[in-house]
């Protein structure tokens, strides 16, 4: 099941690097926000994504909006992959794939299945989503300028 525009996203568990439990639902109430859902950590496309989120980050603090990073990783996996890139917005474990499944998001990858099509979607401070993009394909990269108009579009 995906999600319409003006829907509220749905109320399911992730995971902080320290593997603290949060509602997501929770994480994104009282600013616009970025959910970036990859794949998977250590892999090109979603390194490329996520530096370029990382080198553009000044503009959506300048607009009062966050952003965060979602993978099935483990915590572990993704704290480590955050320090390596050097990311100064939080990335979360869907390890649990609550979220993947209710944005109806999940995918095989190479006949491995549970990870997460790569999405982008920008919810507003009631946690409604009011842009979002899936991509057709694991390795498209989303349509930044749109993402960050999205973001724009709600201050």
């Amino acid at each position: 099941m995906g999600f319409a525009l003006g829907d509220l996203l749905p109320d399911v568990t992730v995971f902080t690097v320290t593997a603290e439990a949060k509602r997501l639902l929770e994480l994104v109430q009282g600013r616009p926000t970025v959910l970036l859902f990859f794949p998977a950590a250590h892999t090109r496309v979603c390194e490329k994504e996520l530096c370029a989120f990382r080198d553009g980050l000044a503009r959506y603090n300048a607009l009062g909006a966050q952003v965060f990073g979602i993978s099935v990783d483990t915590p572990w996996t993704l704290a480590a992959y955050a320090k390596q890139l050097g990311l100064e917005f939080p990335l979360l474990s869907d390890y649990n794939r609550e979220a993947t499944r209710a944005l109806g998001l999940e995918i095989s990858l190479k006949g491995l299945p549970g990870f997460s099509q790569r999405a982008a979607y920008v919810t507003d401070a009631g946690g409604r989503v009011r842009w979002a993009w899936v991509a057709e394909v694991p390795a498209q990269e989303p349509p930044y300028e749109e993402v960050a108009a999205a973001a724009q579009a709600l201050v």
